[in-house]
């Protein structure tokens, strides 16, 4: 109880920030960058789906993904359908936010896959990917042996804990990424949309942050861990 109650402050700053990045990354695309498309002329309108898709879905979903197996006052079977789909949404959202800048790219001439940003970007979706197969299989359906899954569980935490900040990590090189082409294309370097860009960034890397403080600060016995698998 004691570690509930001490998890519970880390689990409502989670919540305020991930709708902080919700708005902040919405503002950014709608009111600075001139909105969203699927299908424009301005090639810009379709790259904008991915900072919006990305962050929203891997970091943002992501991240209450993982704090809810451990805050949710449900039972362990719930909690577990909630932890997968959840992830299952982030990784959706991800996949289409890297098919939109793979559109953008193509669509504009522009080549892939050039920058540290874009290489880490791959990498974190593969991993992702792995890591939500992996613990379908083996936690959900078919699910292996007590004994798998015991042993696994442990890696499984940890594997999850490492692609999440991992995915962070990739977010804040993205942002920077960005507001350098857009500065070097004219973009006031103390204007209020470079501000709000870097601001997001400090409010990704917290929200990050906290996801982790929340599962350290809420932690179970073996016993309990396992009787949720």
């Amino acid at each position: 109880m004691a570690l509930a109650v001490r998890a519970l402050p880390f689990t409502f700053v989670v919540h305020l920030l991930g709708i902080a990045l919700i708005v902040l990354v919405l503002v950014w695309n709608i009111h600075f960058r001139g909105g969203l498309a699927w299908e424009s002329s301005n090639k810009s309108l379709i790259f904008n789906l991915h900072p919006v898709l990305m962050l929203i879905g891997l970091i943002v979903i992501g991240g209450e993904a993982i704090t809810s197996y451990k805050s949710l006052p449900l039972k362990k079977e719930v909690k577990k359908v909630i932890h997968l789909v959840l992830h299952a949404i982030a990784l959706a959202l991800g996949i289409i936010g890297i098919y939109c800048a793979f559109k953008f790219h193509n669509e504009s001439g522009i080549v892939n896959l050039y920058s540290l940003h874009s290489w880490l970007g791959i990498a974190v979706i593969g991993l992702y990917g792995i890591q939500w197969l992996y613990g379908f299989l083996t936690f959900f359906f078919p699910g292996g042996t007590q004994f798998l899954r015991q042993e696994s569980l442990p890696w499984h935490v940890l594997f999850g804990l490492i692609v999440y900040v991992l995915a962070v990590a990739t977010a804040t090189l993205g942002f920077l990424e960005k507001l350098t082409f857009l500065e070097n294309s004219g973009l006031a370097k103390y204007g209020s949309e470079a501000l709000l860009v870097n601001f997001t960034a400090v409010i990704t890397v917290l929200f990050g942050a906290f996801v982790i403080l929340t599962v350290i600060s809420q932690g179970s016995s073996a016993e309990d861990d396992y009787t949720a698998i």
